[in-house]
């Protein structure tokens, strides 16, 4: 492989994995008020607040329990 090539290769590899592409905002149903949430930058500020005040184990929303997402809402609504 010419080095040309292989410098190619490297920077494509760096970009591909930079996760530049991907784009991670979801909606969320809070079905507890029944209404969606944009899940971004934003609302992930206000979720590790509410996790470091209620003293939460980082977990990711999506892999909470019922319960705890509940009380997530609870507590984001209440600060809305």
């Amino acid at each position: 492989m010419s080095r040309n090539n292989l410098l190619a290769v490297l920077f494509l590899s760096i970009f591909a994995l930079s996760g530049c592409a991907v784009r991670a905002d979801y909606r969320v149903h809070d079905p507890y008020y029944g209404d969606y949430h944009v899940w971004n930058n934003d609302e992930i500020v206000f979720y590790n607040r509410w996790r470091a005040e209620t003293h939460r184990p980082d977990v990711d929303y999506r892999h909470l329990r019922r319960d705890d997402q509940r009380e997530y809402w609870r507590w984001r609504h209440d600060r809305h």
